[in-house]
């Protein structure tokens, strides 16, 4: 019964990266009753920081969403 969800995937590095998904890409969901809004991202950053980022990025997803 929740009105919202969110959710990423992503790879944060060091490894797993390819050509198609290099490391620092990241999706990014928000889903609603409305429908779902996927967000693709590169944040080349270092692990903790692309976590971080990538945290802000998502909940910046639903401020939107809330102040629309």
């Amino acid at each position: 019964n929740a009105d919202y969800a969110l959710a990423t995937t992503g790879i944060a590095g060091p490894g797993g990266g390819t050509d198609e998904k290099p490391v620092g890409t990241v999706f990014m969901a928000l889903a609603t009753n409305d429908g779902t809004e996927v967000v693709k991202q590169l944040n080349r950053f270092d692990r903790e920081t692309f976590k971080q980022v990538t945290a802000h990025q998502t909940m910046d997803l639903l401020r939107r969403k809330l102040t629309i």
